[in-house]
């Protein structure tokens, strides 16, 4: 969980409020070594969220440039 939270640049509470979570239940989880799979679920789900998102990012730059390049 640690890596994931700093992976994303992210401290628990914030990693916790972006899956609906509290702090204290995701620390409490942590802690105990004992990840719900819903718990799972949810960090995964936002996981590749982000990673969409960047790429979806990533391909609207990209769109922009080859607009610029042919509107030249």
């Amino acid at each position: 969980m640690k890596r994931v939270s700093k992976e994303l640049g992210l401290t628990y509470k914030e990693l916790a409020e972006n899956i609906g979570y509290t702090e204290a239940n995701l620390k409490r989880s942590v802690s105990t070594n004992q990840l719900s799979k819903q718990l799972q679920t949810a960090i995964e789900l936002y996981i590749k969220t982000i990673k969409l998102e960047k790429e979806i990012e990533d391909t609207n730059q990209l769109k922009k440039l080859i607009n610029t390049f042919l509107n030249k």
